[in-house]
């Protein structure tokens, strides 16, 4: 494989020295870019865009091309890849977000779940993730994903997304036995697709959990962070002579961080409700923090950009173990520019804290 001509999101993942603080953005393959916005009209749909190699490539290039500052590229794809190869049934309703034809609801319905074999159910995944290595030529890393266990389990017992997992919490408190089977078999999915990945050319992965912080603390230790914690002891940690980082990311999580820093990751994603300086105070000497910025930062004209991009470096303060990114996903209305000047400032501001 091609030596890596930008490794620092790397390194900064593994507190390495860095001359500045790497950036990289939540979906920044996505809706606001017009160029994306084409691909996908050119795929036909979302799904067609995941599943066809060459279009994933095609649209995980495509901010790189536009900002020389990002320091990493993440696969294009969808968290929801394993329940649908699963036997799920995924599409996507115009205006509803993701849908399954089959809905979870019994034990029965569990014990009937395969688990997936990565090379043939999810084969388009890794042909994507060898095509992107393949293009990217060593510019930057390829970063690699999965939803987490819980998060993967709330839409195939919703059925689709939720807005108060009544369903799954009522399957977590009514049958316990049942959520843990679906958690260990999600868990176990995941462990071998996030290999995968790592074996087809993926750096460095994150798992995303979404809805982890919509569970009480004891629920979230119980049923979501103990699958993760098991899936970190069971992923490819050297590959191609180097460290495979993971990153973990509960969204809301921030009363938890200690406890997710004890789980066997080397970064911590962070949202925009933690301070990050706080955040570092807590566990920063055992992980990386990633983040944190509130994505609707992006809404405001640059000067207020470059202003909240400096407080959250000060705030983080000097030395590496920093990754710069928004709290959570760039959103389809932000203005392009906007993007540019919020990367520019990172690299520009951060380059203080590194001497």
């Amino acid at each position: 494989m091609t030596a890596l001509k930008n490794d620092r999101f790397l390194r900064a993942l593994l507190k390495q020295p860095v001359d500045v603080t790497p950036v990289w953005m939540m979906r920044q393959a996505g809706r606001y870019l017009p160029e994306y916005r084409a691909s996908r009209a050119k795929a036909g749909d979302f799904m067609s865009l995941c599943m066809n190699p060459q279009f994933a490539c095609e649209v995980t290039m495509q901010p790189l091309d536009r900002y020389p500052q990002l320091d990493a590229a993440i696969l294009f794809s969808d968290i929801l890849t394993i329940p649908d190869a699963m036997g799920q049934g995924l599409y996507f309703e115009t205006g509803e977000g993701p849908r399954f034809k089959k809905v979870i609801s019994t034990l029965a319905d569990i014990e009937a779940l395969p688990i997936p074999d990565p090379q043939k159910d999810l084969g388009y995944v890794m042909d994507a993730v060898s095509t992107i290595r393949r293009e990217l030529n060593g510019r930057v890393p390829l970063i690699g994903f999965s939803g987490s266990p819980w998060t993967l389990a709330t839409y195939m017992v919703e059925g689709g997304s939720s807005k108060d997992f009544r369903k799954t919490k009522a399957m977590l408190y009514d049958n316990p036995q049942a959520m843990h089977l679906l958690l260990d078999k999600l868990a176990q999915s995941v462990t071998s697709y996030l290999n995968g990945q790592i074996l087809a050319g993926a750096q460095a992965v994150q798992i995303f959990d979404t809805w982890g912080g919509n569970l009480s603390a004891a629920a979230y230790q119980e049923f979501s962070l103990a699958y993760m914690r098991k899936i970190v002891s069971g992923l490819i940690r050297e590959h191609e002579g180097r460290k495979v980082p993971v990153i973990l990311f509960t969204k809301n999580g921030g009363l938890w961080l200690e406890s997710i820093a004890d789980a066997g990751a080397d970064a911590l994603g962070l949202d925009w409700t933690c301070d990050i300086g706080n955040a570092r105070e807590r566990v920063g000497h055992k992980v990386a923090l990633q983040g944190n910025m509130d994505p609707t930062v992006l809404y405001a004209k640059p000067e207020a950009i470059r202003a909240e991009v400096g407080r959250i470096l000060a705030s983080y303060g000097s030395g590496s173990g920093h990754v710069f990114n928004l709290g959570h996903g760039i959103t389809p209305e932000v203005d392009p520019e906007h993007a540019g000047a919020f990367l520019r400032a990172v690299h520009e501001l951060s380059a203080q804290y590194h001497v």
